[in-house]
């Protein structure tokens, strides 16, 4: 949630190049609203900017989406800045209001500060300033962190302590409690910027005489490729030529200096009318991106980063997979595949359950953390603890450096690009992919395959990209019937063994994006209960499990089919090509190419996923950022 910007620049001499006049300078508004858009897909119901001239903070915020802001701007224009601050809100404390969007000002509105985060003990802090005689207009527990710590700087100001404002913000931080990231800019230095971080995600852009500060780098992706990450409760101060980063106690730090690989065309739609479509589309890369440079030279596979000694991985005795939402899924696919290949008990777990019923954790457990982001606040909050417990932690992720990864003992990276929708699609798929490797690399460590049955799986997952590919490029049927059903009100999913997370994902990103009721179910289930639910002219769609699979789950699926048929539904198959065992009974077939079982959630999903954002699109929804929903989801 809650996207982030920050800026300082100094004036450059003018220079004359081809004839044309130039000005080497960006502007502070322009840096911040082009961070501001391109940080759209996290989420928001607010926006606002500040900025510092030679009168003091100036500010704009309004409530809605980015356009409002602008169209306040244009009527309301601010004068030109070489220092600034940008957000969008996602509402927490307090109503999405004009009131309440940030940025909030302080100090007599000489300070100007932005927030994401929670801070939990804003009600008591909130007490103490109220009883000072501070004036707060706002609902918001962001307008106490401000009035805090221009409360805080107006004291050491007053005392002349120079480097009032990174010293102002060490003090505040070290009375917050809570996750924060905080952005603050103050009339009396022109040219600073003052941020910290603590359980929230905040990155630098490293420019040529300007700085940039970002949720992450697509706040300033458009400026530089040079970031730093920054570690756990720390405070950075960054000028036009300088940055400088110490912990909340003003101890010196070192953030890591990394190169971002992908630039700000990867984050355009590609010629697609959704950002959704295009990252569908981007599937056969996500997973081949994701499967490269995973074998050492002796053709072993290999981990991004480990620090896990060996002989633990060894011994481990049960594995617990801790997710949300779709990452969730993609850790129910984890489950299969793992216990299939490594002979280890393996759970999934919704992280925002795991640490608060006690669960049995200890040093031979290994827990595998799925996050896009890697910013998930709830499966951020499971890890600290599993790792409290003695547990191993490794990290599924799709951003570099992000907070997860660097809290945990290995990591994995998935090389999916930056997923800007909502609605995660090509992320899933390359959350599995690396699902997979991982269950690979313990079974090739611990000695449950042979080297060349696993080559035979690698081999299997390479071929995946071009599968998917054949699918995208025959979904002319799956658009057409989804555009068909435009009206339909309910529509439920079945599906068997790695069928059923499939089934749940298929309908989640119904519920997401088209706002209908959905329910994915165990087909197994559907005798003890859900069969109820069948009526005349219900759509039902089946995910059919290879007939060359496990035992008889695929007769036991056709059964199914037969049934809810018999009971009125319209029955929609996902079924392997060849497989014509339903074709007389059901009113839709999708085919998609033939795959090992285990492996078929990376083709089965894909016609789910293109079903959903089409009948969202035909209903004339926003399938890049449904209603209500965020992209990363950063408080608990």
């Amino acid at each position: 949630m809650c996207g982030i910007v920050g800026y300082v620049g100094r004036e450059r001499a003018q220079t004359v190049m081809a004839g044309e006049e130039t000005n080497g300078a960006h502007g502070a508004l322009d840096v911040v609203m082009e961070g501001l858009r391109r940080l759209e897909y996290r989420g928001y119901d607010s926006a606002g900017v500040a900025v510092l001239t030679g009168d003091g903070v100036e500010s704009r915020k309004k409530a809605g989406k980015l356009a409002n802001l602008i169209s306040e701007l244009e009527t309301d224009p601010l004068p030109r800045s070489l220092t600034g601050i940008g957000h969008t809100r996602w509402a927490t404390h307090g109503g999405p209001t004009d009131q309440n969007a940030h940025p909030h000002l302080a100090d007599g509105g000489r300070l100007a500060l932005i927030h994401n985060g929670i801070i939990e003990n804003f009600a008591e802090l909130k007490a103490e300033l109220l009883e000072q005689g501070v004036v707060l207009i706002s609902d918001t527990d962001t307008e106490v962190a401000a009035a805090l710590l221009g409360s805080i700087y107006r004291t050491l100001s007053e005392a002349g302590t120079p480097n009032a404002l990174p010293l102002a913000m060490q003090q505040a931080c070290q009375r917050l409690e809570g996750a924060f990231t905080l952005l603050a800019i103050h009339q009396d230095s022109p040219d600073l910027v003052v941020a910290a971080r603590r359980n929230s995600p905040l990155v630098v852009g490293l420019g040529d005489g300007e700085n940039f500060l970002g949720s992450d780098v697509s706040g300033f992706i458009d400026f530089t490729r040079r970031a730093v990450e920054l570690g756990q409760d720390q405070i950075v101060t960054i000028t036009p030529e300088d940055v400088t980063i110490t912990d909340f106690h003003g101890a010196p730090a070192e953030g890591r200096e990394f190169h971002v690989d992908w630039d700000a065309a990867a984050a355009e739609k590609g010629g697609y009318p959704s950002f959704m479509e295009k990252e569908i589309n981007d599937q056969p890369d996500a997973v081949g991106q994701t499967l490269l440079g995973r074998t050492d030279l002796k053709g072993n596979l290999i981990l991004d980063e480990l620090r896990i000694d060996e002989s633990i991985l060894r011994s481990v005795d049960k594995i617990v997979v801790l997710a949300c939402g779709t990452s969730a899924y993609a850790g129910q696919v984890a489950k299969y595949a793992i216990e299939h290949w490594c002979r280890i008990p393996t759970e999934v777990e919704l992280s925002h359950e795991f640490r608060y019923r006690d669960p049995i954790v200890n040093e031979k457990t290994l827990v595998v953390a799925i996050s896009q982001s890697g910013e998930t606040m709830d499966t951020l909050m499971a890890v600290r603890y599993a790792r409290e417990q003695g547990a191993k932690v490794v990290a599924i992720c799709n951003t570099n450096g992000s907070t997860i990864p660097r809290e945990s003992d290995a990591v994995l990276y998935t090389h999916a690009g930056p997923e800007i929708a909502v609605a995660s699609t090509k992320a899933f798929l390359a959350q599995i992919t690396a699902a997979y490797l991982l269950g690979l690399y313990l079974a090739q460590l611990r000695g449950n395959k042979y080297r060349d049955e696993i080559a035979e799986v690698l081999s299997d997952l390479h071929e995946m990209p071009e599968k998917i590919q054949h699918i995208l490029d025959n979904a002319d049927h799956v658009k057409k019937l989804a555009r068909d059903m435009s009206d339909a009100k309910s529509v439920l999913f079945l599906g068997r063994h790695v069928g059923f997370p499939v089934a749940m994902e298929g309908a989640l990103k119904l519920k997401e994006l088209a706002y209908i009721h959905a329910e994915g179910f165990a087909a197994g289930e559907l005798k003890h209960g859900p069969i109820a639910l069948i009526e005349d002219g219900q759509p039902v769609v089946v995910v059919l499990p290879s007939p060359r699979g496990r035992d008889s789950l695929h007769s036991k699926v056709v059964s199914n089919i037969q049934e809810i048929r018999a009971r009125g539904a319209i029955t929609i198959v996902i079924a392997e090509e060849g497989d014509e065992s339903v074709a007389d009974f059901s009113e839709h077939v999708f085919h998609v190419p033939q795959t090992p079982t285990l492996l078929a959630p990376l083709l089965t999903t894909v016609p789910l996923q293109i079903f959903a954002c089409e009948l969202a699109t035909a209903k004339g929804y926003d399938v890049d950022q449904p209603r209500n929903l965020a992209k990363s989801v950063t408080v608990e």
